[in-house]
């Protein structure tokens, strides 16, 4: 299998445990695609993987019925990505994903974290070179044959396939593809009868930076701050 890196993650796995944001996340992530593509998952590809997410994350079925009806309606709230790019200490480049109903509030808010915490906002362009937007699939190894897989999947879009770890060291399959056959390989995956415990679009750092612990630590409680803002969905680093 090729190789595959996964950003260290270690010392920030606490803040995935604060279910109120993350369901936020994914509520966001509902409104957005049902009102792309509609509420039926069946023809919505982009719902369809936001819900395995969800299941992932163990987000009530109440809670997700509930966003998908909100997002259904007249009054829905109309967010609208937008990425900040900017430095962390140390030369560590960010990119900070948000999905927001009112961007003054927004960037005065992004800009403060990056300040707090001893970091630059950028401008469109200074960063984003560094990274290749590309879509990753987690899977549950247990029965998979991976090298068989993986010869399957590259003429559907496969560009890397390695192991990795979840949140609570549990063996992983990641696989990556370019963002453009996102929904190709999203298909390809499904019709062996495979469910990603999660697939997402993520801006995956072309060179990693190694820190000493110390300096380490500085970049991620800036990662921390930013993700716990409300209208922050991601944070994408090139720390190592």
């Amino acid at each position: 299998m090729g190789r595959i890196f996964e950003t260290r993650k270690a010392t920030m796995m606490a803040r995935w445990n604060k279910m109120a944001k993350v369901f936020t996340r994914i509520s966001k992530d509902i409104a957005i695609s049902v009102k792309a593509g509609g509420p039926n998952p069946d023809s919505n590809s982009s719902l369809r993987r936001i819900l395995q997410n969800a299941r992932a994350a163990n987000m009530p079925k109440d809670k997700v019925d509930a966003a998908i009806k909100r997002a259904s309606g007249q009054a829905a709230t109309d967010y609208e990505i937008v990425l900040y790019e900017g430095y962390a200490p140390h030369g560590i480049a960010l990119l900070v994903e948000t999905a927001t109903d009112n961007v003054v509030r927004t960037v005065a808010n992004v800009r403060m974290h990056f300040n707090k915490y001893g970091g630059n906002l950028g401008t469109t362009g200074s960063v984003a070179f560094m990274f290749q937007r590309m879509g990753v699939f987690r899977l549950n190894p247990e029965g998979i044959n991976a090298d068989e897989l993986e010869l399957e999947l590259i003429d559907h879009g496969l560009a890397d396939m390695g192991e990795g770890k979840g949140e609570k060291g549990e063996k992983q399959l990641i696989l990556h593809c370019a963002f453009t056959d996102f929904g190709q390989l999203q298909h390809a995956i499904e019709a062996k009868g495979l469910s990603p415990i999660s697939a997402e679009s993520e801006y995956v750092p072309q060179n990693l930076i190694e820190l000493p612990e110390d300096k380490a630590t500085e970049v991620l409680e800036l990662v921390d701050s930013l993700e716990q803002d409300e209208d922050v969905q991601r944070v994408f680093h090139n720390l190592g």
